[in-house]
């Protein structure tokens, strides 16, 4: 059975001499880069870098905005009025235009990052907030989103490209929604257990939950996070497996 998946990962997330990741192994074998704005990680000569590596290997590029907070990762919570918010996601993707630009590059889809991503799956004033920052700036790029989120729901009714997203290398709750970081398995290492899971949901357009759950999970898109220590072992053993299963890796932008 043939089945078109996009197939990525996050990159650019290293600063300075804080290194992380392995953007140029990883750039060999996803099909679109989601490239860190400066806010969450990713120093302007690194994310200049990486756009340029993914426009050698012909892997799309992504705007990943996120909360300021470079401390954190842009992984802690943070609430930001909606003005603020949306005036920082305009920030973030006019840079990585510009960044891509000097290299030959575009960015062709804009995808929230941690706690941001994770905080507009229910929050509506935080998930309108990253819309009418899109729309002001960039309304023709899709954006990138958990399935069932209120975020691509709100997204659609503005008239963005909503775009359905998976997680490889991350353990769902019964409700559809990406199990804490801060609880145990909610992050998964096991390249050949990751690769059976994303068959799965490529397929079949299911996920077993953490509670043993079978949930409906359908996607366009499936990401690897680039600060795993498996990333690129993940991502390389994910292509291998849903290339023989019949699947084409192909950017949904």
């Amino acid at each position: 059975m043939s089945q078109r998946i996009d197939l990525n990962a996050d990159c650019g997330e290293s600063y300075g001499a804080w290194r992380l990741g392995d953007d140029d192994a990883l750039l060999r074998v996803v099909s679109s880069a989601n490239v860190a704005c400066g806010f969450h990680a990713g120093d302007p000569t690194t994310l200049r870098a990486t756009c340029a590596r993914a426009v050698d290997q012909g892997v799309r590029i992504g705007a990943q905005v996120g909360y300021a907070d470079l401390r954190g990762f842009g992984r802690r919570f943070i609430d930001v009025p909606a003005a603020d918010l949306t005036a920082d996601v305009i920030y973030q993707i006019g840079a990585l235009q510009a960044i891509a630009r000097s290299v030959g590059g575009t960015v062709s889809y804009v995808k929230p990052h941690g706690a941001l991503y994770n905080t507009i799956v229910g929050n509506e004033t935080q998930a309108r907030a990253v819309i009418d920052g899109v729309l002001a700036c960039a309304p023709e790029l899709p954006v990138l989103g958990l399935a069932g989120s209120a975020f691509l729901r709100l997204a659609a009714g503005s008239g963005l490209r909503a775009v359905a997203e998976a997680f490889a290398d991350r353990a769902y709750t019964a409700e559809g929604t990406l199990v804490s970081r801060t609880l145990p398995g909610s992050v998964l290492h096991d390249p050949d257990e990751i690769a059976a899971r994303v068959v799965r949901m490529v397929f079949d357009g299911t996920v077993e939950a953490i509670d043993g759950t079978e949930v409906e999970l359908r996607a366009e898109s499936v990401c690897v996070h680039g600060d795993n220590p498996e990333a690129v072992q993940v991502a390389s053993r994910l292509r291998q497996v849903l290339e023989g299963a019949g699947a084409a890796i192909t950017p949904f932008a």
